[in-house]
């Protein structure tokens, strides 16, 4: 009976029907048939695949890792969208240079996770949500896709919000927010078209615009002349003296924006775009190094930049209080009521972080301030897109063209974006981001146990399966990482003061609980972690619960 239960939760038919290529070195999984795509070829990112060159023998080559450079860079481009940028500013301007370890922490996490994800994409040739489509039942890989439709939506949400208040920053309010909204629609149809003109040239698009984040926020940081000592101690000393409950919401808040789950699917798939013979278990391993060492190298310039917006804001602005910042209302400037004269601490956003820069800095830091921020927008929204894309393909084997997808996503994150953007202020549009944060946390289970559930799968991976080491490790960083963005979720839901919206929180828990619980059982009973560790999310999240109502 057990035996066919696990049969249902993870499919392992027969090599032919379940796709499974047997060669003499290796085994892969081969991508599912449509009959739609047989039947008419269907463009997308991977419609050009770029060689690797094959007469390098060499441990080592520029040439090789050159090839392989780019998904990498792609990937870490949602560890700089508006969110994270935001997540950067406020955790500058509450707790200083405090948290710099926690963001180091959550990007060296988040690296592991990235590699979990490359390896599952090179190894099987198929990505996460295809993975996902062919080992899950019916009912759980809808839920699945649906959550993750969420989370990309949230993603998109955020990224839209980032671009209209830079276009209204760079325009002095002339462009007000919805006109933003608006804007946003238009210029990525553009942008995602550019993909035709050849698969480097969209991947060297998009090293331009992390060339663009780097230079305006590293100029701000040259600017602001931020101390150097306390940068490095706040970022190797994992310690926050004199912390309190604002600090530590602020910490989960960092890990909560860093890591994000589409950014799973996604990179699982982007990987895809290289020429490896999969049936050779040599260049299968080499693809897993240099997409290893290409990920490390972006994620480490992605860092930097989110390092560059801490100390700025750290410097300039921890412990300061309105008055401070008060003759910010004399300069002529139109955000005059963005500042109270009282002595209440500054709250900073993508918003007034801009303005208050021009303030004390000049109008050229707010406007390279703007430029920055505009150019994360545009980036998150353009691979934001092919997220979705990928995993409707995977999950529902559906293919639409990048017309409707873009056209689907950016209509439901649009509409309460515009609305708020209409009827509300500038205040309310950033506050969303809180809400969308939490969103982000909710999320994160269904990304993080499918990856490590299948990358410790010997009948998926083979060879490259997880060794004993990367299956308590990897177990051990996703209770983690989901008991800290729980806390997060139970934190903002206490802050409701509604019983309607506690009731209905209870009663949406109830039932996340429930599937983040089937996913962990799925986990352990394919035997993929040493020990009981069927404790599980489900099991965390109700101890904080119960901590907090205490």
């Amino acid at each position: 009976m057990k035996a066919e239960q696990e049969g249902d939760l993870l499919e392992e038919d027969s090599p032919q029907e379940n796709g499974i290529i047997q060669t003499s070195q290796y085994s892969s999984i081969s991508p599912p048939a449509s009959p739609v795509a047989q039947e008419e070829p269907f463009s997308t990112y991977f419609e050009e695949k770029v060689p690797v060159p094959e007469d390098v023998n060499q441990i080592f080559s520029f040439r090789k890792l050159w090839a392989f450079t780019g998904p990498g860079f792609l990937m870490s481009i949602a560890y700089l969208d508006p969110g994270n940028i935001e997540s950067d500013l406020q955790s500058g301007a509450k707790a200083g240079f405090k948290l710099l370890w926690v963001l180091l922490g959550a990007t060296i996490i988040g690296l592991l996770l990235q590699r979990l994800a490359a390896r599952l994409g090179v190894v099987t040739g198929m990505h996460l949500a295809e993975v996902c489509n062919r080992q899950y039942p019916t009912v759980p890989r809808i839920i699945l896709w649906l959550m993750v439709e969420l989370a990309i939506i949230g993603s998109d949400m955020q990224e839209v919000i980032g671009c209209a208040i830079a276009l209204n920053l760079l325009s002095v309010g002339r462009i007000p927010l919805w006109a933003g909204v608006l804007i946003t629609i238009v210029d990525t149809f553009v942008f995602l078209f550019l993909d035709k003109y050849g698969l480097r040239k969209l991947e060297a698009f998009f090293g331009f615009l992390i060339t663009i984040m780097a230079v305006s926020f590293g100029y701000e940081y040259v600017l602001v002349s931020p101390n150097q000592g306390e940068v490095l101690k706040g970022m190797f000393i994992p310690y926050c003296e004199g912390c309190g409950a604002v600090q530590l919401e602020q910490a989960v808040g960092i890990v909560g924006a860093v890591i994000m789950p589409h950014n799973i699917y996604l990179h699982s798939a982007l990987v895809k775009s290289r020429q490896i013979d999969r049936g050779n278990k040599k260049e299968v391993k080499e693809a897993n190094k240099y997409y290893f060492i290409e990920s490390t190298i972006a994620l480490f310039v992605s860092f930097l930049i989110n390092v560059f917006v801490v100390a700025v804001f750290a410097e300039a602005f921890y412990m300061k209080t309105n008055m401070q910042v008060v003759e910010c209302n004399a300069t002529g400037s139109p955000h005059t009521d963005l500042f109270p004269p009282d002595n209440n601490t500054l709250e900073v956003d993508i918003y007034k972080g801009g303005v208050v820069l021009g303030c004390f800095f000049g109008p050229a830091a707010l406007y390279i301030w703007a430029i920055g921020i505009l150019a994360a927008g545009q980036s998150s929204t353009m691979t934001g897109t092919y997220s979705g894309q990928f995993v409707m393909e995977g999950f529902l084997n559906l293919r639409w063209s990048r017309f409707a997808r873009v056209l689907l996503t950016r209509s439901i994150a649009i509409t309460p974006t515009l609305l708020v953007a209409i009827f509300q202020d500038v205040q309310h549009l950033t506050g969303m981001n809180d809400f969308l944060n939490v969103l982000q946390s909710m999320q994160l289970p269904f990304a993080l146990i499918p990856i490590l559930t299948f990358t410790s799968l010997k009948s998926i991976m083979n060879d490259f399966a997880n060794g004993l080491a990367w299956k308590i490790s990897g177990g051990g960083v996703i209770l983690m990482v989901c008991a800290i963005n729980m806390y997060f979720v139970v934190v903002y839901v206490t802050t409701l003061n509604s019983v309607l919206l506690y009731v209905l929180a209870a009663l949406l828990s109830i039932a996340y609980l429930s599937f983040v619980g089937y996913l962990w059982h799925t986990h352990i009973d394919v035997g993929l972690t040493a020990g009981h560790h069927g404790f599980g999310c489900h099991g965390v999240i109700f101890v904080l619960l119960y901590i907090h109502a205490l």
